[in-house]
């Protein structure tokens, strides 16, 4: 029982890092309808900039985040918006899925030429000590994953639900042309969104590089995965993601444990074909019409 309790605890933190990257390709379909497959590449970037920080310019974690954090809005937010999506839009989803698909494939190539293929080490916020509840055993890094994960969600769901600002997204997101009469600024609220995307890209970095370190393909699997828990969950549903990504997260440990560790990468894929078959909208996702 507290082994199931482990590593369903332990799922739960790795389904919340997927959560907050699969919000990230929600957001940017519903704001902007695009689907944006270098997402993987925009968590591995910050990842070797907070470490450029720390190794070459030896600045503290706190510190190499908030500049990452100001990059990752810069270059991932306004310039990708603005040079690759905005440009592209008017010619539908493929051009742009193309566009971020060969992006991903130059920011992988950029980024080992310039740190090398060898996995780096990244540090932990988190203490290294484990927390002993009875016979349950919990790793910091994992409570602390889950919470902060958890945070970073459900405040971008309280941001769209109880504030002018998301209201608005999601006015831009439901009916662009609509929004434009009521008198919103579609191309702020866009570039809004792309800023956060930038933000939950650099939180999740923070939160996954210390366990799986840092590799110029580290993005591959983290982008496939977190897709998989945006279409799960519901493309068009920003709580989607977080179900889809703990469903995700928890499945891959059990199975992992209990059956084989060899099947474990085979869950989000087998998930995500059970959920297209008999519910294609998500497990919260509406049916919608788009114009194409």
């Amino acid at each position: 029982m507290f082994t199931f309790l482990q590593l369903t605890l332990s799922g739960l933190a790795t389904g919340a890092i997927y959560a907050l990257v699969g919000l990230g390709f929600s957001l940017l379909w519903q704001a902007s309808g695009t689907i944006n497959f270098a997402q993987g590449e925009f968590v591995m970037l910050p990842a070797f900039s907070m470490l450029f920080c720390i190794e070459t310019l030896h600045l503290p974690l706190w510190l190499a985040f908030l500049i990452t954090c100001g990059l990752a809005m810069l270059m991932l937010g306004l310039v990708f918006n603005r040079v690759i999506v905005a440009p592209l839009r008017r010619h539908g989803v493929i051009p742009l899925v193309i566009a971020t698909l060969g992006l991903s494939t130059g920011l992988q190539s950029t980024v080992k030429a310039v740190f090398g293929a060898e996995p780096q080490p990244f540090p932990s916020i988190f203490p290294s000590t484990l927390i002993h509840i009875g016979e349950l055993t919990l790793s910091w890094a994992d409570v602390g994953t889950l919470v902060l994960a958890g945070m970073m969600v459900f405040g971008m769901q309280l941001l769209l639900e109880k504030t002018l600002t998301g209201r608005a997204m999601q006015a831009v997101a439901q009916n662009t042309e609509g929004a434009e009469v009521l008198g919103i600024n579609v191309k702020r609220m866009v570039l809004l969104t792309f800023l956060a995307n930038a933000v939950l890209a650099c939180v999740a970095a923070l939160l996954v590089t210390p366990t799986y370190l840092a590799t110029f393909d580290m993005g591959s699997t983290l982008s496939l995965k977190a897709f998989y828990a945006a279409i799960i969950g519901g493309f068009n549903e920003t709580r989607g993601a977080l179900v889809g990504g703990l469903l995700i997260g928890v499945t891959e440990n059990l199975v992992a444990s209990y059956i084989s560790p060899g099947y474990k990468d085979g869950v989000a894929l087998l998930l995500f074909m059970v959920v297209i078959m008999f519910r294609p909208q998500g497990l919260l996702g509406k049916v919608e019409e788009r114009k194409v």
